[in-house]
């Protein structure tokens, strides 16, 4: 049985942090992105913004809306660069076929959570979402303030 790698830390691109703020995520894929070069171009030099992005599913195919890259100034004069184009994603068909089932079932949505580099090409990590509600929200952030506070005090008995 192969194991799940996780992606080094190292090639990371760009992270979606609201999404862990918004949703709960039910189920996490990793999905090729179809670019352009000189989005490859941008993305090495790390000009993208991932926050505003999201996952629709159109015709048995899936793309990632809302995900800026911002073009180099040096990108070459015959092509004119769209940093806000829509970008298709690859996956398996049966896993396209079983999203799309989840994903019109009610409240459950797809986020990209962040762009990685594996084997010299750019992937996509999508999770399947369910959208907290403000009372989570806020339970959120109460655990985070609290493991911060644990931390400093554990800081400061160190020293």
């Amino acid at each position: 049985m192969a194991t799940k790698k996780k992606p080094d830390p190292s090639s990371r691109i760009a992270d979606n942090k609201k999404a862990a703020y918004n949703y709960f995520f039910e189920e996490k894929f990793e999905a090729g992105v179809v670019l352009q070069g000189w989005e490859v171009k941008s993305l090495r030099e790390g000009k993208v913004q991932l926050t505003d992005g999201y996952v629709v599913i159109r015709e048995g195919e899936m793309y990632v809306i809302g995900c800026q890259i911002n073009p180099l100034n040096t990108a070459s004069s015959h092509v004119s660069p769209d940093s806000v184009r829509t970008k298709k994603l690859l996956l398996h068909k049966e896993e396209i076929r079983r999203l799309t089932g989840k994903v019109e079932q009610k409240g459950y949505t797809l986020v990209p959570l962040n762009l990685h580099w594996k084997d010299g090409k750019v992937k996509c990590e999508i999770a399947l979402a369910k959208g907290k509600a403000e009372h989570d929200k806020r339970d959120t952030i109460k655990d985070r303030e609290g493991k911060r506070e644990v931390e400093r005090a554990m800081k400061s008995r160190s020293r």
